[in-house]
């Protein structure tokens, strides 16, 4: 999994929709006084102390030390830590694992599935809400288009964004039970006008720009935008296609 290069900053103040949107998810994970829950990519801390509001016992890992760091400034009377959703594992084992907007960005899923399954008690509970497919296709449509002209696109990192069925089907390889699984179009408006699209690539397309230049990489922005802009672009405001894949699932053990 390559590392994008994370801008706690910027996440926070511009993007904010990426927490506020899963505040909705927390209504599905229930938290319970006491409870022990880990929440898997928590960023920047926003929904790991709402767990903690509701009386849960929450730990939040990420793989990008600047999120954990803003994390632990954000909210230092809860536990943090720096891992990697492929690898973790823990001592003590959770009733619930909750992940908000993150397992997308891990082309690896069931080496993701199989860290949530140990880290589970039995009949522990998985929440999850991520890219599904057909996400910002609009977006990638383009992207990979202007891409393919200057570099080989099987080395440019791609998002994980799988159908219902594929999903489910690696849960239950991984002696998952799935009682909910939603895929759901949720357009989403984004912050400070015409700029808004661009300040959303380089929050969240890092990844695909490391071979270019500074220049090169804006003369990217500037196709991007202006290929999107009869499509995506009204009344003053970036509107991208997002697409969420919810899950419930139990473990079996």
């Amino acid at each position: 999994m390559l590392e994008n290069n994370w801008n706690a900053t910027l996440y926070e103040g511009k993007h904010a929709f990426v927490w506020q949107y899963g505040e909705d998810l927390l209504n599905l994970l229930s938290p319970q006084p006491n409870e022990r829950i880990l929440d898997v990519g928590c960023g920047t801390g926003q929904l790991t102390a709402k767990i903690a509001d509701a009386g849960a016992r929450v730990m939040g890992i990420d793989a990008d030390a600047a999120m954990i760091e803003k994390a632990k400034l954000n909210y230092p009377h809860l536990e943090f830590a720096v891992a990697d959703a492929r690898l973790f594992q823990f001592d003590t084992l959770f009733d619930a694992v909750f992940s908000n907007a993150t397992l997308h960005w891990i082309p690896e899923p069931e080496a993701v599935i199989n860290c949530i399954y140990r880290a589970l008690k039995p009949g522990g509970r998985f929440i999850a809400e991520f890219g599904g497919q057909g996400n910002v296709k609009s977006i990638t449509d383009v992207l990979y288009q202007i891409l393919e002209k200057q570099v080989n696109l099987s080395e440019l990192f791609s998002w994980y964004f799988p159908s219902i069925g594929e999903y489910a089907s690696l849960l239950e390889k991984h002696r998952f039970n799935v009682s909910y699984a939603v895929l759901f179009d949720r357009p989403t408006q984004l912050p400070d006008g015409e700029m808004g699209l661009r300040n959303w690539l380089f929050m969240f397309g890092t990844r695909f720009f490391r071979f270019f230049t500074q220049q090169e990489i804006e003369n990217i922005i500037q196709s991007i935008e202006q290929n999107l802009k009869p499509l995506l672009y009204k009344n003053g405001t970036w509107t991208i296609d997002y697409r969420r894949l919810r899950i419930i699932a139990t473990v079996n053990k």
